[in-house]
């Protein structure tokens, strides 16, 4: 599989995920959420910022969607932000396609909570 970026071919394996992590960009990101349907809005934005500042900032960290919920919240200053919200933001897993969209690794955890 892979994504096509400005003329410019970015593998991705068999799940989607990228080959190399290193040709992530916005860019990118926009056509991985393309291809799975989804217009990146502001909050998917704030969302694939934090799962990206967790990972490379926070010795590769990947939240489970429980830890997305409570860091939203806080984000957007909204205490009614639950899983709904996020999964309607990422519908097949705020982590995992959220974290594919951002240019993360597969996540090896298992559940949401």
């Amino acid at each position: 599989m892979s994504v096509e970026v400005d003329g410019v071919t970015i593998e991705t394996d068999e799940k989607g995920y990228l080959v190399d992590a290193t040709q992530w960009t916005e860019k990118v990101a926009e056509a991985m959420a393309a291809r799975e349907g989804i217009e990146l809005t502001e909050r998917h934005w704030d969302l694939i910022n934090y799962l990206r500042d967790e990972y490379f900032n926070n010795n590769e960290n990947q939240p489970n969607t429980r830890t997305i919920v409570k860091s939203m919240q806080a984000k957007w200053d909204d205490k009614s932000v639950d899983a709904k919200t996020v999964y309607d933001l990422f519908p097949l897993d705020p982590s995992k396609q959220g974290g594919r969209i951002a240019g993360l690794p597969e996540s090896r955890r298992k559940g949401g909570y």
